[in-house]
Order: C-alpha cells, then structure tokens, then sequence
C-alpha cells in the first residue's frame, strides 16, 4: 500500500508581499483546466477548461468565533505557494490497482488559515486549514458556485419538504431532478454528488472529498438565479433515542455553529468540481479517491477480504423446497451458509431481525438464533458471517460489541440508519471505521451519506450507501422510472465512491409489468441488465438479493455473478450518455468483463475491445434475449471468439443490458 513516487516537483516558494498579488491562475498538468482566484476584494475564483467558462466568479469564506476575521472576505493573504505533484498510488481495494495523481496547487497563507486551490486535468478541489492556537468553533462556511449561463442540473433533493431542520434528517436516498438551477425548488435542499450540464457538451459534478469531524454541504438555491450556495447542519446541541425501531438519534435542538475543535491545525474538507468533456470521463474520475487521506503508515490492512454476500432481507428469508419454516432462524442461515459455501460466496449477512427489536442492545440475540454455532458451521465451510446494526445500537457500546462479536468470529458489521450528516454522525462513521479495524472487521456504512474517501483511509470500510438501491424495490409503484436512475447514479452518485446498491434480481420485469411485491420482489428491465450491474457498480462488498432458492434454479446466471469480481485492477469507461446508456470495461489479473446497460429505449451498440491487445480472445456473453422486450427474463448464453477487427455489434432491450467475460485463449 506504500506510494510508488514517479516525480515530485516542489517549486520554489513564490512568496507574495502583502497586498501585492490580487489574482492568481493556477491550471491542470495538460494545461486544459485554469482556475483564477482574485483575492482582492473576498476570495473568488472562476473555473474554465478548454476556453469554457464552467464557474462564473464564486465566493468562498469561512467565518471563526476566535477572532474578527473571515477568511476570504477580510483576511488578508499574507505569502503563497505553489507546487506540482506527480506519482503513482496505489489502490488496493478500489476500481484500479493504481492511480496517477497528478495536480498543480497553490497554498494562500492568511494569519492563522490556509486556503488550498489544486487543478486536476480532471477537475479542481479546494479546501481550508486552520491553523488556531485556540479552541474555536466554525460559525458558518461559504461555498458558491455561480454559473455563467442557467444550465440544466441532476439534482438530488432531500425527500423532506419541511424546514431545513428536519430536512437534515433523511436517508439520502432520492432519485434526480433533471431542471434548470433557476428552477430550483426554493423550499428545498440537495444533497451531493450534484451534475451540472455545461455548454459545449461539458459537465461538472460538485461533491466533497476527505470529510472528517466536519458536517456535509447540501446545496441550495432560494432565488431563480444561477448560483448554487452551501448549506450545512448546525451542531447537534440535544439529542434523543428514537427514529425507526428506537434505532436512531433524534436532533431535538442545535447549536448556533456546525463545528467546534480543540487548538491546533485542522484541514476541512476539499470542495470538489469534476470536470468532463464527455459523459463517460465522469465515471472513470478519481478525484475523491486521491484527496483522502493516505492510511496511516505501517497500518496492517491485509486481513480486508472483499466479496459477495449471500443476503437474506431483499428476498425476505424466503426459500423453498426444505422441511423447515424459513425466517430469521438457524435453518434458514444454515441454508443461507450451505449455498454461499457451494459457490464461492464469502460472507451470508443476518440482517435486521436478529437481534432483540426496540431494545437497541446487539448482545440480546433472539431465541431461535444460535450466533455461535452459526458462526464455527460457517468458518467450517469458509463463509464469514456479517451483522446488521442499527446506528445506535452499535453506538452506544461500540467497543464492547466489535471485540465480543470479533471474538466469536463475526466478520463485520452492516451499520444503518444513520440518516444524519452533522458533525457528530461524520465523527461516528470515523471512530466505526477505527474501532472496527482494531478488531479487524468490516464496515458497511448503510443508511449514511454518499462516501468522501474514507475506504483510502481505512480500507476495512469496504462500502456505502447513500443511493436509491434496489431495496426500494420492494415496495415502490411503477411510477418509479429505475431503470433510467440506473443509468445516471455512475455519471454522478458512482464518482463520490462504492455503492452498496444491492443488485442481482431474478425476477425481472418490462415498463408494463412491473409492480412493487414486498415477499416477492422484482426488478424493473431485463435479466441481463442484473448482470451488467455487477461489473458496472463499484461494490466491494456486493450483495447477492435474491433467494439462494431462486439462484439455484438460475444455474448460468448464478455462476457468472459469483465469479464476477468486486475490485479491480484497471477499469475503463468506453462510452455512455448519463440517462441514456453506459458501457464499461473491468480487468482482474488477465481476465475482462464487460458490460452496458440502456435506458427504457432499445438500442444497438458497437464496442471497440482494441484494449486487449494482441492475441485470441474468447467472450462469454450474456444478452437479452429476443423476447426480453415482453419477458425481461428472457436472455441467451453464447461463447463466440472476439473478431480480430476487435468490434463487436451487440442489441439490448428496453431496459436491457449485457454482461460477458473475456478470457485470453491459450
């Protein structure tokens, strides 16, 4: 995990008198990208790439209780820096096993803050440092982004309608509102990653990178202008046990400030703008990635075993054709642990139901669940078994509960319903992911924000979800348009990080067919697109939704889902249209998958497989079937050698899909 150092080109400080400098340009290594920052009156900055003007001049400050100045309005800038960074960093468990992070960057330096600008070609990031010799607290934060024209935005708006209060309460899960920024509904805020469509075909998608002990920004826009501005949760000042299943912590009150810190040098968090050209560059950004914190050094993450997870919640424990009543039972995980054991799945999840309801207490375990003799029949069978939990319920004795359950052989916890972004939520998922990986367990952070890099940090943290998963499924209409959502969260949620979306439905279902079945439920689009989902959504932790009895009657399908790996060495966006299609392509050691998906239009795609070089190839693929468009279960099978022109024509369905695994032949 060390960083493998190409180059690194630390310019010799450019120090800058006083009042001197009023503006200065940084732009990306390939010269594309150029950020002016004007410091003469405020701090303002404008973003262009390739002469197009993507952010207007925007705003930025951050106002302290220590002292009367605000950073970037009335603090003077006292010296700045620039320097150049190029180096190879490795990514063990990530979409690619290295990365480049290559940046040019500049440091102005106030009295007691720092501001950092730095130009990716991919896109720019800043942030603040503070540099207080006294406790403080961050009375508020500026962050505007101000566009040049009034573009269309995906927009991810808090399901709440009520005051922005209870707004802040919510499982960040919605799907997007494609409208103009001045049609921004004014009672309303978003949550990120948020895509902005620029002109000549550009795009930005706005998130945050390296979030720690800070609340998230939420953007908002109250008056038809084309500006966005930060909104942020003011500190929890009292709390109280209740939400779902008494599961949760209920903000009853809040502070007048959103953070507060001891003395000393703190690093807020980066406020990121990707920048793409065309559509299919935004999901092959690794923007938040880089800006995270490197893992601590000597730091032992070798025992984080990534994999698939054979979950029983999606499916509702239903199995068929055994003698004993399924349900949250030792049976029914025994039969849960057998399947997985028989085709190579890793881990079987017990999700919620058992552990003792409305109690909040993870060492009351139902009576009809055995942990202990589920977990020695499971490790018998190499299978690792993982918990759900509730956020409070894990919190309120998290070091007791990893190191009891750590030593019974318990693998991870899937933690949820965190469904806050305040400072002291983010501050949790940070002290989970270190109390884990001290007990060396995974960490699902389900019922949380969208990731800002914390699995570079603390690998064990091995997904997130913050998106609207196929668990909605379950119970939605079919006003819910899915399979178009499915075709824009890798465009925009995909870049923040993994997404614990929770794919693999067996039963599928066309635009007409669809309907939402709790005990029974079913996916909107083709079989085939299920697969696809497997190589197309990054998920090191990639859950297996159906019933194993349904699996096992599924036989091909089953067999390329736990075969299909959940990271990867290299990957490659090879085209895609956000809500129209994407097409994408994944190495682990010599092997390729391959996979695209449409939205509800039917369409022919013609892929260049040029990467693979020289050599014979043979492709097993998986494509809708000829009568997917009126049964979306229908596919075929076929292994074909890959043509030495090294393009090949492919068809999907109406919300279709395909899927294919391409080995060198020998």
């Amino acid at each position: 995990m060390k960083k493998i150092l190409i180059v690194l080109l630390s310019l010799s400080t450019a120090f800058t008198a006083i009042g001197a400098v009023k503006q200065q340009i940084l732009t990306s290594p390939d010269g594309k990208l150029k950020i002016e920052i004007n410091t003469g009156d405020g701090l303002v900055y404008s973003l262009s790439h390739e002469g197009v003007q993507l952010l207007a001049p925007s705003e930025i400050s951050m106002t302290f209780d220590n002292n009367s100045i605000v950073y970037g309005k009335n603090g003077k800038v006292r010296k700045s820096t620039r320097r150049s960074v190029d180096e190879i960093v490795a990514a063990p468990i990530y979409r690619k096993a290295s990365l480049r992070d290559r940046f040019n960057e500049i440091t102005l330096v106030y009295k007691h803050c720092r501001v950092i600008f730095r130009a990716y070609n991919e896109g720019m990031a800043y942030r603040f440092v503070s540099q207080s010799d006294t406790p403080f607290k961050v009375i508020s934060e500026q962050a505007d982004f101000v566009f040049p024209e009034d573009y269309k935005a995906y927009i991810p708006y808090v399901t709440k309608k009520n005051s922005w209060d209870e707004q802040f309460f919510n499982s960040f899960e919605n799907h997007y509102t494609h409208s103009k920024i001045s049609s921004w509904e004014t009672d309303r805020l978003a949550f990120l990653p948020l895509l902005v469509e620029c002109a000549q075909g550009k795009k930005i998608c706005i998130t945050e990178a390296n979030l720690t002990d800070y609340p998230g920004m939420y953007l908002h826009n109250g008056d038809a202008s084309a500006k966005l501005s930060a909104v942020f949760a003011r500190y929890p000042k009292q709390l109280e046990q209740g939400g779902y299943n008494n599961l949760q912590m209920v903000v009853k009150d809040r502070e007048d400030f959103i953070a507060k810190y001891d003395k000393g040098e703190t690093a807020f968090p980066w406020r990121v703008v990707a920048v793409s050209s065309n559509d299919a560059e935004l999901t092959d950004n690794d923007m938040v990635y880089l800006l995270a914190d490197e893992v601590e050094e000597n730091a032992d993450f070798s025992w984080v075993k990534p994999g698939k997870v054979a979950w029983d919640w999606w499916n509702d424990w239903n199995i068929s054709g055994v003698d004993f009543k399924s349900g949250v039972n030792n049976d029914t995980y025994k039969y849960y642990i057998d399947f997985a054991a028989a085709n190579g799945i890793e881990y079987v999840i017990l999700d919620e139901g058992w552990a003792v309801n409305l109690k909040a207490d993870l060492f009351q375990v139902v009576p009809a669940i055995d942990l202990e003799e589920l977990t020695a029949y499971a490790d018998e069978r190499g299978v690792g078994l993982i918990l759900w939990a509730g956020y409070q319920a894990f919190d309120r004795d998290m070091e007791a509960v990893c190191k009891h359950y750590s030593e019974m052989g318990i693998k991870g916890f899937k933690v949820d319903f965190m469904d806050r972004d305040d400072q002291l939520m983010v501050d949790f998922e940070h002290r989970a992911a270190q109390i884990c990986a001290k007990y060396h367990m995974l960490l699902d952070l389900h019922g949380s924000f969208k990731p800002s890099g914390i699995s570079r940090t603390y690998p064990n943290v091995i997904n997130y979800e913050g998106v609207f998963g196929l668990e909605q499924m379950k119970w939605i209409g079919p006003e819910c348009d899915q399979v178009t959502y499915e075709v824009i969260i890798p465009f925009v949620r995909m870049l923040a990080g993994p997404m614990d979306y929770t794919q693999g439905a067996m039963r599928n279902a066309t635009k007409d067919n669809y309907r939402g079945v709790w005990s029974e439920a079913m996916s909107q689009g083709t079989r085939c697109r299920q697969l696809a989902e497997y190589v197309i959504f990054d998920s090191p932790l990639n859950m297996l939704c159906d019933s194993p009895s349904n699996y096992m009657r599924e036989g091909e399908c089953l067999e390329f889902i736990s075969k299909v790996p959940t990271f990867w060495d290299d990957s490659r966006s090879l085209d895609g249209r956000i809500g129209e299609y994407l097409t994408m392509a994944r190495r682990s050691k010599d092997i390729w998958y391959l996979a695209s998906m449409t939205n509800w239009q039917a369409r022919d795609i013609e892929i260049d497989l040029s990467f693979l070089g020289d050599g014979k190839y043979s492709m097993e693929i998986f494509r809708d079937g000829t009568n997917a468009d009126r049964i979306a279960s229908d596919y075929k099978r076929e292994i074909i050698d890959v043509p030495t022109s090294r393009k090949i024509r492919l068809h999907m369905a109406p919300g279709g899909g395909f899927a294919a695994k391409i080995t060198l032949k020998h």
